[in-house]
C-alpha cells in the first residue's frame, strides 16, 4: 500500500484546511486508517482514526470538535477536514493504514503503512 498526502499549506489561525490521503497498490477499503502529526522537536502524536467502513471514528482530545475524519472507499481516499485551526496545530501530518480487518487505534505502532507527510502551518 502506497499512501500520498496532500492539502497542507500555510493558513492563519481560525482558517480551515482539508487534507487528503490517496492510497494505491492494495486496497485500503478493508483497513482502518488514521492521521498522525509531528511538530518540530516533538514526538509523533495521534490525531484521528477511522474504521474500514467509516462507521467508527475517534479523535485526540486536542482536535475533537474541530477536525473530522472521513473516507471514500470507492476512491481509496481518506480525508481530514480541519476547522478553526490554531498555531499549535502546526505540524507535519501523516496518514497511516493498518493490516486488514483490524479495529482502528491511536497507537502508531499498530500501523503498517505510512505516507511521507504534508506540512500544515498555522500563523497567529
Amino acid at each position: 500500500v502506497q499512501l500520498v498526502e496532500s492539502g497542507g499549506g500555510l493558513v492563519q489561525a481560525g482558517a480551515s484546511l482539508r487534507l487528503s490521503c490517496a492510497a494505491s497498490g492494495r486496497t485500503t477499503s478493508n483497513r482502518s486508517m488514521a492521521w498522525f502529526r509531528q511538530a518540530p522537536g516533538k514526538e509523533r502524536e495521534f490525531v484521528a482514526a477511522i474504521g474500514w467502513s467509516g462507521e467508527i471514528t475517534f479523535y485526540a482530545d486536542s482536535v475533537k470538535g474541530r477536525f473530522t475524519i472521513s473516507r471514500d472507499n470507492a476512491k481509496n481516499t481518506m480525508y481530514l477536514q480541519m476547522n478553526s485551526l490554531k498555531p499549535e496545530d502546526t505540524a507535519l501530518y501523516y496518514c497511516a493504514a493498518d493490516s486488514p480487518f483490524r479495529r482502528p487505534t491511536g497507537n502508531s505502532r499498530e500501523y503498517d503503512y505510512w505516507g511521507q507527510g504534508t506540512q500544515v502551518t498555522v500563523s497567529s
